[in-house]
């Protein structure tokens, strides 16, 4: 389990470059905040038709593991294509080549890291993804020093990351798919499950907020006076606050009703935006990201671990990819494309104003799921 640790740690450096230096890049290259919102949108469409294929192959692949280097492989080729023209047809092109690899792979990593658990008890999920967390939080100071210099270096940077991500994926357990060929089983059997959706559901709305975050975050940020550099620190203390949640992950979740923890993070979330909303200073929004460890982490975990728990054996890899599609697909496309046109029309803080506002709807939203929940529980015979 020590490689799944490593390989954690590595495959999230990759997202820490591109998730959080792509839209400064975009920025260097003189687009406006409406053709990053197109840029940033597209991909996470291009990634709603592709998520369905990844999860299907995953599931009847005589390897899971062979997918998820194909997808490793796709991404660093296609990072590598990027400073090659700076036009936006070009750009929107790679962008939605690239979604098409990258975006299954942390549903894909998920999938076959909690087959692998159920195969022993020494070792939870939380611990595992710490991994990832670190490996993040290193990079963000990392490569936040280096691209002061150069933002450019984010394109070799992040096929090295993928090229020792796959490195370390030969050396893991192979984990099988487990649908049988010809079988009839779809993914939109999980959807007859009503908690499961009522809880992807909570999440997807919190998550459009949060795609507006990560596409427009770093441009706010340097808006506000903040370089690179701090830029870097600020994602570092956004992941190391993810800590606490991952160590204690799998007692929260034999413990506390899962509609509780999504109110929690539906509560941060909304004091996340409003606070960003208000301050003026770049170094004021570093606190903020504090919030980052009861948002982001903890809906992602939570989601895989009861996904995981309910789907069927033979969907495991589909019911990963469909939550996937869900978050990094349509909530992506909604807090990007609206998100970027909405910061030309009334500017970027107050659209994060309004993400707070969204971010409590939802849980007020939650609130009365827990309550009905409750009831249901106090009517059934014991």
């Amino acid at each position: 389990m020590y490689y799944f640790l490593l390989f954690y740690a590595v495959i999230y450096m990759g997202n820490a470059v591109f998730g959080t230096y792509m839209p400064v890049y975009f920025q260097s290259e003189g687009l406006s905040p409406s053709q990053i919102g197109v840029l940033l949108s597209l991909g996470p469409l291009v990634a709603v038709l592709a998520q369905p294929v990844w999860g299907a192959i995953g599931d009847r692949a005589r390897s899971k593991n062979s997918v998820l280097a194909v997808l490793l492989v796709g991404s660093g080729i296609v990072m590598l294509l990027f400073p090659l023209s700076s036009a936006f047809i070009y750009l929107l092109l790679m962008v939605c080549l690239f979604t098409f690899f990258q975006t299954s792979t942390f549903a894909l990593s998920d999938t076959i890291t909690l087959e692998q658990l159920d195969k022993q008890s020494r070792w939870s999920f939380g611990p595992i993804r710490l991994g990832g967390t670190f490996g993040f939080a290193a990079m963000s100071v990392f490569f936040g020093w280096l691209a002061t210099r150069d933002i450019g270096y984010m394109f070799p940077v992040y096929a090295l990351v993928m090229l020792a991500s796959l490195l370390i994926l030969s050396r893991l357990p192979r984990v099988a798919g487990a649908r049988a060929r010809g079988s009839t089983e779809r993914v939109w059997v999980l959807l007859k499950h009503r908690k499961l959706v009522t809880y992807m559901s909570i999440s997807l709305v919190l998550h459009i907020t949060m795609g507006y975050y990560y596409s427009f975050f770093p441009v706010y940020f340097r808006d506000l006076g903040g370089d690179n550099a701090l830029l870097g620190w600020s994602m570092l203390i956004s992941s190391l606050s993810e800590i606490p949640f991952l160590l204690l992950a799998a007692k929260i979740f034999k413990k506390v009703r899962i509609t509780t923890v999504l109110l929690v993070a539906g509560g941060a979330s909304a004091a996340r935006w409003f606070i960003c909303s208000l301050t003026d200073s770049a170094v004021w929004l570093l606190p903020t990201q504090l919030l980052h460890g009861l948002i982001f982490i903890v809906l992602t975990v939570t989601l895989a671990m009861y996904i995981n728990q309910v789907a069927p054996k033979s969907l495991k890899a589909s019911g990963q990819t469909l939550n996937g599609l869900l978050t990094l697909g349509v909530a992506r496309i909604i807090g990007s494309f609206f998100g970027g046109f909405a910061s030309e029309a009334i500017g970027m803080r107050m659209v994060f104003y309004v993400c707070g506002w969204i971010a409590l709807a939802c849980c007020l939203f939650t609130l009365v799921v827990l309550l009905r929940e409750r009831r249901e529980e106090a009517a059934q015979p014991v």
